[in-house]
């Protein structure tokens, strides 16, 4: 699954190449794609269990999952269903919105730092430091020059967070200039959905042209063999939670944490816990 989606790294990227509705290596079918994600629970949890247990032990490995995409494209969505198949306790979720004034006086990085996974966690993040290169290009808050020191910073940041044992896990979640018409129009046309809509989302679709070329260079520049991207089509939500939580679960396995040995006497224990 993996290798389909992966962004090959060091050519150029034309995201126009990429079908947002396909479904590649995927389920045959909606009522499939439901069926093969519930499948995925089961492994996903006892992975997730493996993985905080070999921390108890001094394993210093997780995972960081970034979810990127323009508005309407499912990140939120995505989180809710990829937390449904993990323990909520072993994973740490952040949001990352317009940065605050404390979060402005530190370096573009730092409030990410801060929001890293600990030891045996899953971090996910919707959206993440990639905002300082994707909204920061197409506004023009900060020169060229500082953008294209951002993407060195933003690569020797991911390789030193692989050295210390994250597996970070990108994904671009691709949705079509049209799939985010109708799910805005959703939005308006449902009285509880109208706090989640922004006069606004229309002027950011204004500027879908520019969105794109940015997500192209980031995807572009941040995309070594520490941290790759993955373009994940998103015009489909079941496909979308199937392809996630399928690029979670190959990672996962990739990784292969084993509960630790016991550091005491199984037996001494049992003979005394029987006597009680």
């Amino acid at each position: 699954m993996g290798p389909v989606l992966r962004v090959p790294a060091g050519e150029r990227l034309d995201l126009g190449a990429f079908d947002p509705s396909a479904t590649p290596a995927g389920p045959t079918g909606k009522a499939a794609g439901l069926a093969a994600t519930a499948q995925l629970a089961e492994p996903l949890a006892s992975l997730q269990e493996r993985l905080y247990a070999a921390s108890t032990a001094g394993d210093r490995r997780r995972v960081l999952l970034v979810l990127q995409g323009t508005d309407t494209s499912g990140k939120g969505g995505t989180v809710k269903h990829v937390i449904g198949l993990f323990n909520p306790s072993g994973c740490r979720i952040r949001a990352f919105k317009a940065p605050t004034p404390e979060e402005q006086s530190h370096p573009f990085l730092w409030r990410i730092e801060q929001a890293l996974p600990q030891p045996g966690e899953i971090g996910i993040f919707d959206r993440s430091h990639y905002e300082d290169v994707l909204i920061a290009r197409v506004r023009e808050l900060v020169s060229r020059s500082r953008l294209n020191r951002r993407y060195a910073q933003i690569n020797r940041f991911e390789e030193a967070l692989a050295d210390d044992g994250v597996t970070v896990l990108k994904v671009f979640l691709h949705i079509s200039y049209e799939e985010q018409r109708k799910r805005l129009l959703e939005r308006l046309d449902n009285p509880d959905k109208h706090w989640k809509f922004s006069p606004t989302d229309i002027d950011e679709r204004g500027m879908w042209a520019e969105y794109r070329h940015a997500y192209e260079l980031a995807l572009e520049r941040c995309g070594g063999d520490a941290a790759p991207w993955y373009v994940v089509p998103a015009d489909r939500k079941w496909y979308r939670n199937w392809a996630v939580s399928k690029l979670l679960l190959e990672h996962l396995e990739e990784l292969a944490p084993r509960y630790p040995a016991a550091d005491f006497d199984v037996e001494a224990c049992r003979a005394r816990l029987l006597t009680t």
